[in-house]
């Protein structure tokens, strides 16, 4: 199943479809995921506080899922929003990626690396719906 095609299939986009912004949708959504896991996973570190990394893993988490909410709804063509949560999304993932940067573990290393690619895919988004908006 694929998220990208899904939403290229929607009746509102027909010809208008925005690979860049597909990718960003699909992105995020696997960004969700694994940044809600890492903050689970810096749970189980109880010898260190990494209540700052949780929380900055959590809001990267809640971010990512409402772009790819907001970015996969095509009726209404809601550009402006979209590309304020992608601005969100850019910020949140950042501080993330910055706090997750600080630990050796794998969990947060591969946290670090879906950041910077969240961070690259929704970027592109944002300058392709410029275009389109």
């Amino acid at each position: 199943m694929s998220i990208k095609e899904m939403i290229q299939e929607h009746p509102s986009v027909g010809d208008g479809y925005n690979d860049q912004l597909g990718e960003a949708v699909k992105h995020a959504m696997y960004g969700a995921a694994i940044m809600n896991s890492c903050a689970d996973a810096c749970l189980a570190h109880v010898k260190e506080d990494r209540s700052n990394c949780i929380r900055r893993c959590l809001d990267a988490s809640d971010a990512c899922t409402a772009f790819y909410r907001m970015g996969s709804r095509r009726t209404g063509h809601n550009v402006l929003a979209i590309r304020a949560m992608g601005l969100a999304v850019i910020v949140a993932c950042e501080e993330c990626k910055e706090h997750c940067a600080m630990h050796d573990d794998a969990h947060c290393r591969r946290c670090v690396r879906m950041c910077d690619e969240v961070i690259a895919d929704v970027t592109k988004a944002i300058e392709g719906l410029k275009a389109e908006g």
